[in-house]
């Protein structure tokens, strides 16, 4: 089988001979694919052959089969092919809490021709669904209701969930809406200090210099799990396989918590590792050195490689999705070097969070030289805020940030998050959609990873 038939999607493109490659030949060969992959899974081959389908017809458009027409008086309009993504979270929201609430946002994205959806799973230190690899590990299924109080115990409500899959519902009504479903693996290494997770694994977690493992997060204590430690990179990695496996999935995603903050990483299994490849010397005390950050950095790449690879085994055609900060501030407080994991294909979407209030700040993270060369490999598509709980932002602030991101032909936008997308305290909800309505007048397709 010739080496192009099962490469990495963002890295198809990168192969000198794509171009002497019959485009009927990548067609059956990414047939093929799908037959591989319908034998493992429970999703369809008719689902699997359409996702691959157009990834065959982004092939042509980028050897030059097709061509893609864009008017240059017109860069502000909506493109054919665009991300419209949005999270949904279980914080400062009901969304994910019913079946008809989700049935009613998915129902009202479609109308307002948004076409991506990133649930969170994995979040507090609980997936968001039925788990197996969550049970062994920690003895709780799932938990939908995150626990705000940091008490350490179920919210009452949850009883009311019994073993109501949201995960499956969503999947299972998304394409009804035309709606690519990408779950969002929200907290990443990270867990409050009082969850079963963090109670049951001590010796998975990190700290401090002086032995604090904690880090706090606003007002609640947080603990990070170790990204070097064998056994949580293989949890992990179990919880992607088997969301992969089992679930009409478009990709995951990964956020800024696949990372650890820059003074965590004493802890004794690290320290032990150090000094095994560093001739018995400890790590620096300066946990901003740059030689131990690098250290540091090169084994979270490790643990990325390891969960790409899971992804990929399970189902060829999902992609990896990552929306982190910009790379400076990624990488210099929470070791997290995503220029690198793109430049080495490890990255097949990536959503950047620009969460800015400033004309200038907002341009310039766009204009950053690592996010123009990453647009030449895979969609960069940008992270815009649509408010938090109790600092709303106007809908003429989001309108314009859209129009900038258009104008520079980025791959999309996506917004955090659902709920606050229509709450403002000078604005109505049908004021605000009408607003976002403009600039979303027809439907879009997904990019795929070979157009930027």
């Amino acid at each position: 089988m010739p080496a192009w038939e099962s490469v990495p999607y963002n890295a198809l493109l990168k192969m000198p001979k794509l171009q002497q490659v019959h485009p009927l030949s990548i067609l059956l060969a990414r047939f093929k694919v799908c037959i591989s992959e319908a034998g493992r899974t429970s999703m369809g081959l008719g689902k699997i052959w359409r996702r691959q389908l157009a990834l065959y017809l982004a092939v042509l458009s980028s050897i030059g089969f097709i061509q893609p027409t864009l008017s240059k008086a017109n860069l502000s309009a909506a493109p054919m092919r665009e991300v419209r993504g949005v999270w949904l979270t279980n914080i400062d929201s009901e969304v994910l809490f019913s079946g008809d609430r989700l049935q009613s946002t998915l129902r009202q994205l479609s109308k307002l021709n948004f076409n991506t959806v990133y649930p969170t799973v994995w979040n507090w230190g609980y997936t968001l669904y039925p788990s197996a690899a969550a049970t062994r590990t920690i003895g709780v299924s799932q938990r939908l209701y995150p626990d705000l109080g940091n008490t350490g115990q179920a919210d009452p409500r949850e009883g009311q969930q019994h073993s109501r899959d949201m995960l499956r519902e969503l999947t299972t009504l998304a394409p009804r809406y035309r709606l690519s479903v990408i779950p969002w693996f929200e907290f990443g290494f990270m867990a409050p200090a009082r969850s079963d997770l963090a109670q049951k694994h001590p010796d998975w977690l990190t700290q401090r210099r002086d032995g604090n493992p904690i880090i706090m997060e606003g007002d609640a204590p947080r603990v990070w799990l170790n990204p070097l430690h064998p056994e949580v990179q293989q949890f992990l990695a179990d919880l992607v396989t088997e969301v992969a496996a089992q679930y009409d999935i478009h990709g995951i995603q990964l956020d800024d918590h696949f990372g650890l903050p820059v003074e965590l990483g004493y802890d004794p299994y690290t320290i032990a590792l150090y000094r095994q490849e560093h001739q018995g010397k400890l790590p620096p005390a300066n946990p901003r050195d740059t030689d131990w950050m690098r250290w540091r950095a090169n084994k979270i790449t490790a643990a990325l490689q390891k969960v790409f690879r899971a992804l990929k085994a399970q189902k060829p055609g999902a992609i990896l999705s990552l929306s982190p900060n910009p790379a400076p501030f990624a990488y210099s407080e929470f070791l997290q070097d995503w220029v690198a994991w793109e430049r080495q294909g490890y990255i097949e979407e990536l959503v950047l969070q620009v969460y800015r209030r400033d004309r200038n700040r907002f341009l310039m993270e766009l204009s950053r030289p690592e996010v123009e060369q990453a647009r030449q490999h895979i969609p960069v598509s940008i992270g815009i805020l649509a408010g938090l709980n109790r600092q709303p932002v106007s809908m003429n602030w989001i309108q314009q940030q859209i129009r900038w991101v258009r104008d520079r032909q980025f791959a999309g936008v996506s917004f955090f998050f659902y709920d606050t997308l229509w709450a403002s305290p000078t604005e109505s909800e049908q004021q605000r959609k009408e607003k976002l309505s403009t600039l979303f007048q027809s439907s879009a397709f997904r990019p795929t990873a070979f157009t930027p």
